[in-house]
């Protein structure tokens, strides 16, 4: 057989069986992704003889005697093909995971298949856009622009790694090769619980290639959560590496370390397990009723209550909640339920560790490699100098990537033999194990007189932690931003977080307050339409005026200020957009059509300590080398940094040089997640850029005689009164006098500022199918001083993408036995691009108070409005309120069979 590759022969020939992708990826060809193995994403996407075809389910021999292309063949960061020079200045990506298949996808299409994208695009999924950037780049819209010297805060640039995401040179965490490398596999617990009685490792060793099995006899037995903040005590240490007890279908048995996956793959199905069988519960109001099974046991100290089956409770109360009710003309209660949703980012959870000079190294797929190398230091009794983790490109992570889940495993198995040891999860491992958000159930009962004033909310929140609480603290904490955003005397938060046997729940892209932001924006809709008041006229009369203490759970000192008045202009620019445009027109008369808003507020930084450093150096070149921790997956942080540090220095993006998440070669950093890669990375760029253009001056100013505010930079000069000194020359006798133009600043996550969002639909719903199609989509949000202004409306995009499939299509189906049903994109539907609307972006001009330059993060909050302004529109079409996501047509259907006259699902 013989197999061409981007015009190159190769003798290589593949294993019996194997895929194209993988064998392409063997070969070095890197650009060739794996997403989700079973052609529905489209991120393995190659040519044969010039046809788009998917990788992943293509027999490698099919290939013998054709030629193949894959995206580094297509062009190179140098000459790039038109089709790569379209997606970098669109920009067509945010995370870039998804890119390269696109890229060879859409370079393939006629002009015929341009016009009908939905069809086009059909087998290229993006979790990240919203898809309006990927058209503009197949249509070749170009938004990317030049900053001046000193001028990039404001100006879209493109992102720093844009050509190599567009050539598929960008390094993704698998994207490498290492000589000797072991692979591991996982085996996953067939019982929601059962305690593990023996395991027989002995057919799995004779399977030839296997090296070691694991099981809990065989590390370390120390306790840790696997969640990620600054302040590991926030969350639960009740997860170990490996347990003898399992608490959810899917959780880790033991771990097979082998030559290769296959092998690896093999010794998992030889291993002989016995386990005990428990009885076991799913829904968090069973699992705190009296003679319900314990996950945990009475002697742990995470527990609040073990025979209840509760992490943790939270009662708080300001006023009196029941001396509201009884002033107020109307009353609403009701309760609203959102289900488990997973991230489904592209690139799957992955790691790979080795040893280096007697150290540990590990590449990880985090969102936060400084957390992860605290927790691994810790569970391996390891010294910090003895550890080194780092990220390269991480392929999206939405929260998702928030935990340490994959680099323990790795860390173990080369810790054992000093061997380098990779794992990387599958797509059902993703669905069936990593932690997706948590599903809860909220009573909103709301207050009102005749005039529309608030006059009590309450809020019951049950949320399902699932078998380990990660964040289940913090989010129900979170949750309590959805009562902030209303002034009210009297309110009241009673929230459970339940342990269940069903896979841990984690953090996602709204952490805590997507859900009640549904159940509270929900019921708002419901009290505006029994008091015959417009929804956004109730909201204009209740929301929080700048200057408000921000009361949810207690009315005491926080460090939170609301300074602007986004929310009142958010609300205002949706009302005009609302009544300036309907859209697309109906489909028909078959088809009801119907509005809906929502609001929302998200704190700029979660309330546990976040942390930040930035060093910035300017080096002999004139280039200054910038290092900070923060991870790229997509939130466009690099871009920022590197506006920042460019427009204090007076220079362009082009002379910043970015190194990033590595813990040898980075300050310590928090993590990339609820927006702090901006707020608080961000002023940590601010300050050190500043600190270093002041010596820059200093020095300047001494050298010159002139005084130190008559000199400025202007990229290679410095300005010096009516001297212009070239920066070389200052570098130069700088360094001859051993001094260093360096600087390192930190940054915290206190004080925090909230940023607004408004979002409105209008929709139409066919009266028999129950099917909904969205004619108008527009979000405004407070953005504050916009560092990107491409980059911000990409976020807000994605979000409200997001948004809609956790609102319409997505949900995490358990059978009875604690099974996920889908674990696959095929049947978990995630939006396509014939599924999404082109979402209108308004932007509030404001100025923050604490973000760098003025500026708010805008990665996480645009998704929260997203699920009640589709329900309240969806009510307002057919008059039938549903109170549970996802709206799906078979539920709309069932409800718009019934009487018309109920009110509620």
């Amino acid at each position: 057989m013989t197999y061409i590759v981007n015009g190159r022969s190769y003798g290589e020939q593949p294993a019996p069986g194997q895929c194209l992708r993988t064998f392409l990826r063997s070969l070095g060809h890197f650009g060739v992704k794996k997403g989700c193995d079973a052609g529905d994403c489209g991120a393995c996407t190659v040519w044969l003889d010039g046809d788009p075809v998917h990788s992943c389910i293509t027999p490698a021999f099919r290939a013998d005697g054709r030629e193949v292309t894959t995206i580094e063949g297509l062009g190179t960061p140098d000459e790039l093909h038109p089709v790569q020079r379209q997606f970098r200045d669109a920009p067509g990506f945010q995370c870039g995971f998804c890119t390269a298949g696109m890229i060879m996808t859409a370079a393939a299409l006629t002009d015929a298949q341009k016009d009908d994208l939905p069809r086009a695009l059909k087998g290229n999924l993006c979790r990240c856009t919203g898809y309006r950037s990927i058209e503009d780049a197949v249509k070749g819209v170009s938004c990317v622009e030049t900053a001046e010297p000193g001028r990039a805060v404001g100006t879209s640039v493109g992102a720093p790694a844009a050509n190599d995401v567009v050539t598929g040179r960008a390094e993704f965490t698998m994207d490498t090769r290492v000589d000797g490398m072991l692979h591991l596999k996982v085996l996953h617990s067939p019982h929601a619980h059962a305690r593990i009685v023996s395991i027989d490792k002995s057919a799995a060793l004779a399977v030839p290639g296997v090296h070691r099995v694991y099981t809990w006899e065989d590390v370390p037995r120390r306790r840790f959560t696997t969640a990620i903040h600054t302040d590991h005590l926030v969350d639960p240490d009740d997860t170990r590496v490996l347990d003898d007890t399992v608490r959810f279908v899917g959780q880790r048995v033991a771990a097979v370390l082998a030559d290769t996956a296959a092998a690896a793959e093999e010794g998992c199905r030889k291993l002989a397990v016995e386990y005990d069988v428990l009885p076991a519960v799913f829904d968090p109001e069973a699992a705190m009723a009296e003679g319900a099974p314990q996950l945990h046991g009475a002697d742990d100290p995470f527990v609040r209550d073990p025979v209840r089956n509760l992490l943790l409770e939270i009662h708080a109360r300001v006023g009196d909640v029941d001396a509201g009710f009884a002033e107020a003309d109307v009353v609403h209660e009701g309760t609203y339920f959102s289900p488990r949703v997973q991230h489904a980012h592209l690139e799957t959870h992955g790691s790979i560790a080795w040893m280096e000079g007697g150290r540990l190294h590990v590449r990880t797929s985090s969102q936060s490699p400084s957390i992860a190398k605290v927790k691994l230091a810790h569970l391996f009794a390891l010294r910090p100098d003895q550890l080194r983790v780092f990220c390269k490109r991480v392929g999206g992570g939405f929260g998702g990537k928030q935990e340490v889940i994959s680099e323990d495993l790795v860390a173990l198995a080369t810790l054992d033999t000093g061997r380098p040891v990779c794992l990387e999860f599958t797509r059902e491992e993703e669905f069936t194990t990593a932690s997706p958000r948590h599903p809860m159930a909220l009573t909103v009962k709301l207050g009102a007189r005749d005039d529309g004033t608030l006059t009590a909310l309450q809020v019951r929140n049950v949320s399902n932690t699932g078998a380990y609480g990660n964040h289940g603290g913090e989010t129900l904490y979170a949750g309590g931003a959805a009562v902030m955003i209303y002034r009210c005397p009297n309110k009241k938060y009673d929230a459970y977080s339940v342990y269940t046997n069903t896979v841990p729940s984690g953090a996602l892209r709204g952490y805590g307050m997507t859900q009640p932001a549904f159940a509270v924006e929900s019921a708002m809709d419901e009290l505006a339409i029994a008091l015959h008041i417009d929804p956004l006229e109730l909201r204009r009369r209740n929301i929080v005026r700048p200057g408000d203490p921000l009361v949810a759970m207690h009315d005491g000192p926080d460090d939170v200020m609301f300074t602007e008045d986004g929310l009142r202009r958010c609300i205002d620019l949706v009302d005009e957009a609302m009544a300036r445009t309907a859209g697309e027109p109906s489909p028909g008369p078959e088809w009801l059509v119907g509005a809906g808003v929502a609001s929302s507020l998200h704190e700029t930084a979660p309330p546990t300590e976040h942390i930040s450093e930035a060093w910035v150096t300017l080096g002999d070149d004139l280039v200054y080398e910038l290092a900070v921790g923060t991870v790229e997956f997509g939130e466009g942080t690099s871009t920022a940094h590197v506006q920042i540090a460019a427009n204090q220095l007076g220079t362009t993006p082009s002379r910043i040089r970015l190194v990033q998440s590595d813990t040898d070669r980075t300050g310590f950093d928090t993590g990339a997640f609820a927006s702090a890669g901006l707020f608080v990375a961000g002023n940590a760029v601010l300050r050190a850029a500043n600190a270093v253009r002041d010596r820059i001056l200093e020095f300047a100013a001494a050298f010159t005689g002139v005084h130190v505010v008559m000199c400025s930079i202007e990229d290679e000069t410095v300005v010096c009164g009516d001297r212009r000194v070239p920066l070389a020359e200052l570098v130069a006798t700088a360094g001859a006098r051993g001094i260093r133009f360096t600087a390192a600043r930190k940054a915290y996550g206190s004080p925090r500022s909230v940023t607004s969002n408004t979002q409105g639909f209008r929709i139409a719903v066919h009266r028999v199918t129950g099917e909904v199609r969205i004619l108008h989509s527009v979000q405004a949000t407070d953005a504050a001083v916009v560092i990107n202004p491409a980059q911000v409306r990409g976020q807000i995009e994605g979000g409200v993408a997001q948004g809609i499939g956790f609102a319409l299509t997505e949900n995490h189906h358990v059978d009875a036995n604690g099974v996920m049903v889908n674990p696959n994109f095929r049947n978990y539907r995630i939006p396509t691009y014939a599924d999404l609307p082109r979402t209108e972006v308004l932007l509030v001009e404001s100025a923050d108070s604490f973000g760098p330059m003025r500026s708010k993060g805008m990665a996480e909050c645009c998704i929260n409005p997203v699920a009640p302004a589709l329900a309240n529109a969806l009510h307002d079409a057919t008059g039938v309120r549903y109170r549970a996501l996802p709206l799906t047509p078979e539920r709309i259907y069932s409800r718009l069979n019934q009487d018309q006259s109920l009110s509620a699902a």
